[in-house]
């Protein structure tokens, strides 16, 4: 469609997880009319951190050092393990200040029709781990989609003979939500993860 360069940057845009061919083109346009200071800086940062930012050798989050800051913290339990997919899902769950275990990342979900098995995801390391005796539970903190249940459910079924407690995060409706507008499993996990109410 366009000349040379800016086709061949709309084109890698393009392939970014999100960006569609028209998300693309408007990107490579504000960069094409963007000060060349800024345009530097984005490259810069894009450099900087394929140079320098790697995964934590124990949980796979990413990180400066060979660490992480969660896995360096000596005072998170190292009792607890929460499974997660991603890197951003650590993030998340970090927000709310509820957690004070270790992690470990996964590096996706269990996904057939994208060619993604269990081998292609970091559970041989999570056995290594839990093989010390140190971990006594773990927390099962995938999405709640086909996928992330999939991979739970694989997870689950190798977690349990071992003799750990093992958990799954409780799902159902959102604060602010109408019960009205709610799906059938969504409103079923709703119902499965009731809680007691006590004076």
């Amino acid at each position: 469609m366009y000349e040379g360069a800016v086709q061949d940057l709309i084109d890698e845009l393009g392939r970014l997880p999100g960006v569609g061919p028209k998300s693309a083109q408007r990107i490579a346009f504000h960069v094409l009319a963007a000060d060349p200071a800024d345009v530097r800086r984005l490259v810069d940062a894009l450099t900087e951190v394929k140079a320098r930012v790697r995964f934590c050798e124990v949980c796979g989050n990413v990180s400066q050092e060979p660490q992480c800051r969660v896995c360096r913290d000596p005072r998170r339990s190292p009792t607890t393990i929460c499974v997660v997919e991603e890197p951003k899902d650590v993030v998340a769950i970090e927000r709310t200040r509820e957690f004070r275990g270790k992690y470990h990342v996964l590096g996706g979900a269990i996904n057939p029709i994208a060619g993604i098995g269990p081998d292609d995801l970091r559970i041989k390391d999570l056995l290594t781990r839990l093989q010390d005796g140190t971990v006594t539970e773990v927390i099962l903190a995938m999405d709640p989609n086909v996928e992330g249940e999939a991979t739970a459910t694989y997870l689950a079924r190798m977690l349990v003979p071992m003799g750990l407690t093992v958990s799954r995060l409780a799902s159902g409706l959102p604060v602010g939500g109408d019960l009205e507008y709610a799906d059938e499993v969504t409103l079923g996990r709703a119902f499965e993860g009731r809680r007691r109410i006590s004076a």
